[in-house]
């Protein structure tokens, strides 16, 4: 399962800062517009364009950083995308409603949200999405459990992540077993996630990630010798705050440098209200600003 913005349930950061900070953010846009978990109808994403059952609160819940990772992959993407620790499956449907090319397995571990992800898809809301979303449940960690799902090497064009946010050890982990997975990495860190996404990836395949920002570096060594070309997008509640998350995109194969990109701002002035960019991408299905357009055609 993957991670989220906020205080994240099932962890308590080690400082007030961190808890602070990534309340702020959670507050700048709410992602869902009906967050009754007991609604059968589910929680709206992107202005109502589809909709999505979560667990009931106290557990992981997606918001608005599963669609900021969705808006990351290039309008017009045609293909094979993969969203990996998919959880309920926000990102990975908002990547199908954006891009109506592309056809999206949504990879999740935990049985529970995996059935969640389906029940989802079953919704009058979503049947739009035809038959281009599906949900397999496989440790992508297990390159044996990819393949008997049916997922073989080099078979996607993209891939998204939303992994854990919390390094083991630096929080305090939930005793509910699937709370701790959604949130606390593994000891191997981000390793295994980028380590399958390259091997699932074709040459030339587009990586989208999102992380806390103090993590960026732990994402870059990942990278290195599997992806290149990375444009990172730093995430701001407000202009003159540092960035809370980035949203890093690679490409597979590559060795070209990394490029800083302009930072999305989430909030204008110091009121609650999201800003027009923040607005764009997660209420509209902007794609995300700062980000070059890529062809990235199926092959």
């Amino acid at each position: 399962m993957s991670g989220e913005a906020g205080a994240a349930p099932g962890v308590e950061p080690s400082s007030t800062a961190a808890r602070e900070g990534t309340a702020d953010v959670t507050a700048a846009c709410a992602a869902g517009e009906g967050s009754d978990p007991a609604d059968a109808a589910g929680d709206a994403f992107l202005g109502g364009r589809f909709r999505v059952l979560q667990p009931p609160r106290g557990r992981h819940r997606s918001g608005h950083d599963a669609l900021l990772l969705a808006a990351s992959v290039p309008e017009g993407a045609t293909g094979r995308c993969l969203d990996l620790g998919a959880g309920v499956g926000v990102a990975g449907l908002a990547v199908a409603v954006r891009c109506p090319g592309l056809s999206v397995d949504l990879v999740e571990i935990d049985s529970e949200a995996a059935a969640l992800a389906r029940r989802s898809l079953a919704l009058p809301a979503n049947a739009a999405l035809g038959g281009r979303v599906r949900v397999i449940e496989a440790d992508i960690a297990m390159p044996s459990a990819l393949a008997d799902a049916g997922l073989q090497p080099h078979a996607a064009d993209i891939v998204v992540m939303n992994p854990p946010f919390y390094a083991a050890g630096r929080v305090r982990a939930s005793p509910d077993a699937r709370r701790a997975t959604a949130h606390v990495l593994g000891e191997a860190g981000l390793d295994p996630w980028l380590r399958a996404a390259a091997r699932l990836l074709r040459p030339g395949g587009l990586v989208s990630i999102i992380f806390p920002a103090s993590g960026l570096d732990e994402v870059l060594e990942g990278c290195r010798g599997r992806f290149g070309a990375a444009v990172v997008v730093p995430v701001h509640a407000r202009a003159d705050a540092p960035a809370l998350r980035v949203i890093v995109r690679a490409v597979a194969g590559s060795r070209g440098p990394m490029t800083l990109a302009p930072g999305l701002v989430l909030h204008d002035g110091a009121g609650p209200q999201p800003s027009g960019a923040a607005r764009a991408v997660l209420e509209q299905a902007a794609p995300l600003p700062g980000l070059p357009a890529v062809a990235n055609k199926a092959r």
